[in-house]
């Protein structure tokens, strides 16, 4: 049985709702991350004694030696996420989204690890015409932060064998609320502009992007440690649910929020559009989501109203790039 998880990237966005939820499982997890965006992040469960955090570099050889010690499985989120903040700085995506991955997959596996649960993205599959984006296609990353998952999923494949089951995942777009928000995604932008500003840009419109809310990732990710080793060894899998035009998802977000808002489209030279199909998921492993876009709009006005995301126009805590821009991490 997997009882002890390491998560990379555990005070992160996905993170802070995954690692509670692995507790409430019953798990003992370590937290491996630079909490970036805040120490405080996990603070609704630091007093759990089966959680550890480590505040540190996975680039440090001996800091992820330390962290995959009497280690079951990996859950690996960390990265520098999206295209802007990989295009900043490439020779630091490059040692955190590549170099260090891979040594964590050697560290992992020879320090007896069974599982590795690897974060990918449907970026990989780059712009398609397809109307329907499938697993078997082949890969086509455009961007460095698309390239390096890719690579990434290669790199577990080579290392996975009978004692060490490895498997990829590309999800969607993650959207709704976290202790440690983003809203630089796009359901989530919208959102806040709705609630804050009485009015929604959108560029373009009719491009359409795949969603998927945190609640259906971070359960995805307690799915993938109870199944069979056999079932998810050497797999790779979409995770997405609704793909809708932009513009669909500002006519949701203004039906949630309010007739007072306002929807103001623009043209835009980024027409990416694509449908992440998530049928082999559903059939193999039995993964059907169970949240919907409205959920996550529901579940961000729920926050705001209640005080938790203050200063959203103005924090940078709440954008990647912001963030990184001003941390200036070498």
């Amino acid at each position: 049985m997997l009882q002890n998880v390491l998560v990379t990237g555990g005070a992160g966005y996905v993170g802070c709702v995954l690692v509670p939820k692995l507790l409430q499982h019953d798990y003992h997890v370590t937290v491996l991350d630079l909490y970036m965006f805040g120490d405080d992040v996990l603070d609704g469960v630091k007093e759990n004694p089966n959680l550890r955090q480590i505040k540190d570099d996975m680039r440090d050889a001996a800091v992820v030696q330390d962290a995959v010690n009497n280690v079951d499985a990996v859950i690996h989120l960390a990265s520098i996420s999206n295209d802007p903040c990989s295009d900043l700085n490439p020779d630091l995506t490059k040692s955190v989204n590549l170099d260090a991955v891979q040594s964590l997959i050697s560290a992992a596996k020879a320090s007896g690890v069974q599982r590795f649960i690897n974060a990918s993205s449907s970026s990989v599959y780059g712009v398609r015409e397809e109307p329907n984006v499938t697993e078997d296609m082949s890969l086509d990353p455009i961007t460095l932060y698309a390239r390096y998952k890719a690579e990434t999923e290669q790199m577990l494949l080579d290392a996975c064998d009978d004692q060490f089951s490895g498997i990829s995942i590309r999800p969607a777009t993650v959207c709704g609320y976290s202790p440690r928000l983003r809203l630089d995604l796009t359901v989530n932008i919208l959102t806040n502009l709705a609630i804050n500003n009485n009015e929604i840009t959108v560029f373009g419109g009719e491009q359409k992007r795949p969603n998927l809310h945190i609640e259906d990732m971070t359960d995805l990710y307690c799915k993938l440690l109870e199944l069979p080793a056999e079932q998810i060894n050497r797999k790779v899998y979409n995770a997405g649910y609704e793909n809708h035009k932009v513009k669909q998802l500002a006519e949701i977000v203004k039906g949630i929020i309010g007739d007072q808002v306002n929807i103001v489209t623009t043209p835009t030279e980024d027409n990416r559009s694509y449908h992440v199909s998530s049928e082999k998921i559903a059939k193999e492993l039995g993964f059907v989501p169970q949240h919907t876009i409205d959920d996550a709009v529901r579940d961000l006005k729920n926050a705001f109203d209640a005080g938790k995301i203050p200063d959203s126009l103005t924090d940078i805590k709440y954008s990647n790039i912001k963030t990184m821009q001003a941390m200036q991490l070498k």
